[in-house]
């Protein structure tokens, strides 16, 4: 899969450092996956979950280090790109206004 974009994965670990290890892992991961569906992501990524957006968008949202921050992508299945919507905290998460943002 193609990620789109890196740079907002390095913007978050810039000002969240404990996350780099997990961001890491995932953008490795991910680059290397050839996912068709949620079930696919779901053999390499148990937590992962689907969610409709206010904007009635599917989102797929990932747990990051140790479930302490979500990143939340847009996966384009027939294209091979995952994009990096929102990386949030759990807090930030929990509030979940992030849903009226999409």
């Amino acid at each position: 899969m193609r990620i789109i974009s890196r740079k907002a994965l390095r913007a978050f670990a810039g000002r969240h450092p404990e996350a780099q290890a997990g961001l890491d892992h995932w953008f490795r991961a991910a680059s290397a996956a050839d996912w068709q569906n949620i079930t696919d992501v779901r053999r390499e990524f148990p937590h992962a979950d689907a969610a409709e957006a206010a904007s009635g968008n599917i989102v797929t949202i990932f747990n990051v280090a140790g479930n302490r921050f979500r990143l939340i992508t847009a996966i384009h299945y027939n294209r091979s790109r995952v994009y990096v919507l929102l990386l949030l905290t759990h807090a930030e998460y929990s509030k979940d206004q992030w849903k009226r943002r999409l």
